[in-house]
């Protein structure tokens, strides 16, 4: 789940709408299968996303395996409905974050998780999990290429800086305070 995480196509607005969808919605033909696996892809290195199984929401608002993976990692096309490239991969334990995420449930403890979005990804609140658009309370930020740390104890987060407004070109705790703060690493 950062120009926002990740993955049941990340932040819960990234979710509300499929590639297809928010293509179709905004009059543009579908994404191909072929098209949504290149996109998932990028988000991972290349020996990570070559490997991964790729997934994306149907109509239905279901997920539908594209393609089966084979090394623990799934990963998911950008969002044509979010404003900027929002890939994402992750692995098992990133995964069930996400889905608690999206869930509005609090995510498993101890259950710590990777995901990358090496594309970057859609602008997103720092302060609140489910805002859809900027605010003038919500701290809107824009972040570039990045992996997310997800799932750790408090005092691996109290290692790194908690703002409102952080340097998105170091590493920061996104959505402090909540269930789902989780760490984000520039990898510029």
């Amino acid at each position: 789940m950062c120009k926002h995480l990740l993955a049941l196509s990340v932040l819960a607005a990234i979710t509300l709408a499929t590639p297809v969808q928010a293509e179709e919605k905004a009059g543009m033909p579908a994404m191909t299968d072929e098209a949504m696996i290149a996109s998932a892809m990028a988000a991972a290195p290349a020996k990570v996303g070559a490997n991964a199984a790729i997934v994306a929401m149907g109509v239905d608002g279901k997920m539908r395996t594209l393609r089966e993976g084979k090394n623990g990692f799934t990963c998911m096309p950008d969002n044509p409905a979010t404003p900027g490239p929002d890939p994402m991969c992750m692995d098992h334990a990133a995964m069930k974050w996400v889905e608690a995420w999206i869930g509005h449930k609090t995510p498993a403890a101890g259950k710590i998780g990777l995901m990358y979005m090496l594309k970057g990804g859609t602008d997103a609140s720092n302060v609140d999990p489910y805002a859809v658009k900027p605010s003038a309370s919500n701290h809107w930020l824009k972040t570039g290429p990045h992996i997310m740390i997800v799932g750790a104890d408090q005092s691996f987060y109290d290692m790194y800086p908690k703002v409102a407004q952080p340097d998105t070109a170091a590493p920061y705790v996104m959505w402090p305070g909540t269930p789902y703060q989780h760490l984000m690493i520039p990898v510029h």
